[in-house]
This record gives C-alpha cells, sequence and structure tokens, in this order.
C-alpha cells in the first residue's frame, strides 16, 4: 500500500506515535465522472453472513498459498525500496504503487457536495458499518486470495460478460480457494497473486472444472501500473475496481499496531443502491438511475476528524489496539464504493481469521460518523489510477 514515507505529513506522524501507545494495549490474535455504459453484472455482497457450510463442503487452507494464516506473513513495515507495503505472502510485489489512489491519505480533502444525500440514502442515521469478515461458518466468512508462482497451471475461463472481461488464460484450479467455499452460493470471487510476476487474477462468479472453467467476469492487474481498465469495463465487482487493495487483512493489523505504522489502503464497500454513475477511479456502474441523491460507484468516505478514537473503547480492552488501529486508516484513507450489497458492509481477506472480540468492537462503529469526499482533484489521468497533490487538493 501507499507509504506514509511519500508525504510525511504531521498528522500521519502523530498517528504513527499514537499507534506505538496502542502496541502497548495489543492482545493477542485469537486463531480461528462518467458513466458507465457495459452491461456488466451487478455483484451483489460477499457470502451471507448466515451462510453454515457443513465440515465436508468446507475448504481447508492450502499450504504455501498464503491462504492459511501461518502462511501470510505480516505486512512489511516502510523500508528502503520507498515504503511501499507489499501484498501479504508475495513480499516482491506491491499493492499497486504508492502514489496508487487506494494508496492515498484523503483526510485532507474537501466533503463532497453530495455528501449528506449520499448518506442519507445508505440509511447513515440508524446503521453501524458491518465487517464482510469474521470466523463464522464452516469456511471463514471473507475473502481469500490465493498466492500462486508461474509454475501453477493456467486454465482458460469462459465468461458470461466476455466482452468486458480478460481473455486470460487465469492460474485457476481445483486448489483454488474461492469465497465461501467450494459449493457456496453468492459471489463466488477467486483472487490469485502470480509472485513471480506480481500479477493479479480475480474472477467473479468462479466454478473450476477440468472441463471446462467458467465465471461471470474476470480482470487481470500488473500490480506494478497505475492503469485502469477501460472506461465502462466491469471486473471481479460491479465499479470495475481491483478486490484485493481494499481487502482489511488481519495480519495487516496485527503488524501495524506491533510496529506502530498506519495502515496505508483505503477498504472496499457496499451500498444497497447505487446511482447508475461511476467516479474516477471507477470504471464501471450497477445503478438504479440518475439520482444524484444515491452514491455511485467509486464514491469514497471517510470517518470524520473529529471522531474521538481514543473513547472508542477502553485501552485495556482485548482488541481495543486493532480496532483503533483501523478507526485511524479509515480517517485517512476511508472506504471506497465498490459493489451493490447491504449498506456499510466492508470486506476483508477471509485470512488469517479473524477474533470474535475485534469483529464485535467494529460492529460498533456508526455510519453517520462518515462523510463523502471529492478526490476528482486527485486524478492524472482519467485511464490511470495514480493520485497527485495540487493547489487547493492536499493529500494528507
Amino acid at each position: 500500500m501507499g507509504s506514509p514515507l511519500r508525504t510525511t505529513p504531521a498528522r500521519i506522524l502523530a498517528t504513527i506515535a499514537a499507534l506505538a501507545f496502542l502496541a502497548a494495549c495489543s492482545t493477542a490474535a485469537v486463531p480461528a465522472a462518467g458513466t458507465g455504459t457495459g452491461p456488466g453484472p451487478r455483484h451483489g455482497p460477499g457470502a451471507s453472513p448466515g451462510t453454515v457450510l457443513a465440515a465436508s463442503e468446507a475448504q481447508a487452507p492450502v499450504a504455501g498459498t498464503g491462504n492459511g494464516s501461518a502462511a501470510i506473513p505480516p505486512v512489511q513495515a516502510a523500508g528502503a525500496s520507498g515504503g511501499d507495503t507489499t501484498v501479504p505472502g508475495a513480499p516482491n510485489c506491491p499493492m499497486f504503487p504508492a502514489s496508487n489512489v487506494w494508496n492515498t491519505d484523503i483526510s485532507r480533502l474537501p466533503v463532497d457536495a453530495h455528501s449528506a444525500a449520499w448518506m442519507r440514502s445508505m440509511d447513515s442515521a440508524s446503521l453501524d458499518l458491518h465487517p464482510d469478515f469474521g470466523p463464522s461458518g464452516g469456511f471463514p466468512y471473507g475473502i481469500p486470495y490465493n498466492i500462486v508462482t508461474s509454475t501453477h497451471a493456467l486454465v482458460p475461463v469462459k465468461f458470461q460478460y466476455a466482452s468486458e472481461s480478460d481473455k486470460g488464460p487465469y492460474p485457476f484450479g481445483a486448489d483454488t480457494l474461492i469465497e465461501g467455499g467450494k459449493n457456496a452460493g453468492g459471489d463466488r470471487h477467486a483472487i490469485m497473486v502470480n509472485k513471480t510476476t506480481c500479477t493479479l487474477y480475480e474472477l467473479w462468479e468462479a466454478r473450476y472444472s477440468a472441463s471446462g472453467s467458467t465465471a461471470g467476469s474476470g480482470a487481470i492487474w500488473n500490480l506494478a501500473s497505475n492503469r485502469l481498465r477501460p472506461a465502462g469495463w466491469t471486473s471481479a465487482d460491479a465499479a470495475g475496481l481491483p478486490i484485493l487493495p481494499g481487502l482489511l487483512n488481519y495480519g495487516q493489523v496485527k503488524a501495524a499496531v506491533a510496529a506502530g505504522h498506519p495502515i496505508t489502503h483505503a477498504i472496499r464497500f457496499t451500498a444497497e443502491t447505487t446511482q447508475s454513475a461511476y467516479l474516477w477511479p471507477a470504471r464501471h456502474e450497477a445503478g438504479s438511475g440518475s439520482n444524484p441523491s444515491l452514491p455511485p460507484m467509486g464514491a469514497r468516505f471517510r470517518l470524520e476528524a473529529s471522531f474521538d478514537v481514543a473513547g472508542f473503547c477502553a485501552s485495556s480492552a482485548p482488541y481495543c489496539a486493532d480496532a483503533k488501529a483501523i478507526l485511524i486508516e479509515m480517517q485517512h484513507y476511508g472506504l471506497i464504493l465498490a459493489d451493490n450489497g447491504s449498506n456499510w458492509f466492508f470486506q476483508g481477506s477471509a485470512y488469517p481469521q479473524w477474533p470474535d472480540g475485534l469483529i464485535s468492537l467494529l460492529k460498533q462503529i456508526p455510519a453517520r460518523a462518515f462523510q463523502a469526499v471529492d478526490e476528482s482533484c486527485l486524478m492524472v489521468s482519467p485511464s490511470s489510477g495514480r493520485a497527485a497533490a495540487k493547489p487547493g487538493c492536499p493529500i494528507g
């Protein structure tokens, strides 16, 4: 992810000091603007929190893939490479360049003129955020991802939305963990990272078969590049964005608290009803009309600076330091609207598995404490995810 060393603002330095203090209170983990015209899919949220798989249906972590808690190392601290956060499990691969909009501190950007209306449309006054991940069910609730090498077999995939999908082939197989497990319904996202080439592959509605694999849509990214998908194209989500950089990862949280450095990327989230439009860096819409009171895909929200992070929970409480680290992330990097689903559901990786205590704290974050920001001034090119500060357009 992006590095706090890129701008070294006083607010981030204060954040680092706060996280160093929080580390002393940490509790060990318990294992456990254009409009799109394409006909792409209207994706839903992640696997239903009520879905429970039988033991015979659950998929075990695959050794060495980055899906098991022991196989995903902590996110690396900033180093000589420029401070970029790497892909957990693929330490030589950046999670997109530090200059990418996913990795940009938006804490000082102006509030979007539509903020109040968008907040009302998502029932913000009466809802709390909901972590779309956790230890429930026969398969961990969340989106797993798979670390592979160039030795992994590549297979062709037949797509429902072939005109907006990258042809591939994809490193997809019987060993690939998918969202919800082998027999799941829902979105069935499959995410693969080739750590040899630093290539990200993502599928929606992924179904592997030795006789021919299928998916609703698929997208491929070079993790070292800021290049976006063609205008109007979907991806494995409705906004035409990559999924992996927006997943909150428990390994990241633990590493951030232990090292006293912030988590430096935005988090992916969903809204029930969206506008038939998208904002940079999104590339695709899946909305319900042109009502400007509905948020478009790509809309970015941040936790207000006035929110009392210090008072959110007692420092001595289990996982309080972890929760505060995520709150600080939400203040500086915020949430990006990436798909249709339940209001204020935000996504995380399935592994390392999340402790119930932290999930309970994250369910207490009030949606009303957020505001939409206008990040359009950060855009360097409509076809690039690179973000740059300008006069009147500060990066945190």
